[in-house]
């Protein structure tokens, strides 16, 4: 295990805070610091995660002022309260986003120097509809929703389960298990218990009967340049010259499934 594994492990979301208010609550203040600050002060989330780890989620929504005193903590190891002194933190730093970081380098809203300071290890989480697991993702999480009971999902109802976009990912999946099995009959899951978003959405990705030779020539480019770039949705779209939007659209119209 890490030597920090005991330690303390702080989280901040970047996108759940206001701009005012990100700063001290990141790197804290000196009591008395600024009108309606505490009089003894507050440790921010550093010192707080200092010896451990520091989560910072959707690092991506960071105002770009507070991004370069990040990197100073980073290169200095010293975080300096508002309205104090510098104080040294050992801190290991984890960040995650659901934005492009290299095209917000690129539009100037992510510092270059920053990003390739955390870049030291990339773990890509896919969203649900690009993940080869959903099947057995959905069985553990009603698995968990159900409480101890049996219920049995029937074949229709699967399907349109697994062929939906989830744009709301596993939070949305989960909420839809747990209703289904609050509400179902006798532990039996139907067609026609699904949501309507569900069933309609089942009902659009089902591929046209008849083809053109430009439909059939489109779905052959889509699924050369998905395999050749090994199904990364946003790598595909880069090299097809479409938004990732874009990409899913065509996807569904030509029931391309991995």
């Amino acid at each position: 295990a890490s030597q920090r594994s005991a330690k303390p492990f702080v989280a901040l979301n970047c996108a759940a805070i206001p701009e005012s208010l990100i700063e001290s609550e990141l790197f804290g203040y000196r009591g008395g610091s600024f009108t309606g600050a505490r009089k003894e002060g507050m440790r921010g989330k550093l010192q707080q995660a200092d010896g451990g780890t520091l989560f910072l989620d959707e690092i991506g929504d960071m105002p770009v002022a507070l991004q370069t005193r990040l990197l100073r903590v980073l290169e200095d190891r010293l975080v300096v309260p508002i309205g104090g002194e510098p104080q040294a933190v050992d801190v290991r730093l984890i960040s995650a986003t659901h934005r492009n970081l290299l095209e917000r380098v690129e539009d100037g809203s992510f510092r270059e120097d920053l990003f390739y300071r955390l870049n030291g290890l990339e773990i890509a989480l896919p969203p649900l509809r690009e993940r080869s697991d959903k099947a057995q993702l959905m069985e553990l999480l009603l698995k968990q929703e159900a409480d101890g009971l049996s219920i049995v999902i029937e074949a229709k109802a699967r399907q349109a389960l697994l062929d939906f976009n989830w744009p709301g990912n596993v939070r949305q999946m989960r909420n839809v298990l747990r209703t289904l099995a609050a509400l179902c009959d006798e532990g039996r899951i139907g067609y026609e218990d699904l949501p309507a978003a569900i069933r309609q959405g089942s009902a659009q990705t089902k591929p046209d009967e008849a083809h053109s030779p430009l439909d059939d020539a489109e779905r052959a480019a889509l699924i050369a340049t998905l395999d050749a770039q090994r199904w990364h949705m946003t790598h595909a779209a880069r090299e097809l010259g479409v938004s990732r939007n874009t990409l899913y659209r065509k996807l569904r119209k030509h029931g391309i499934n991995r």
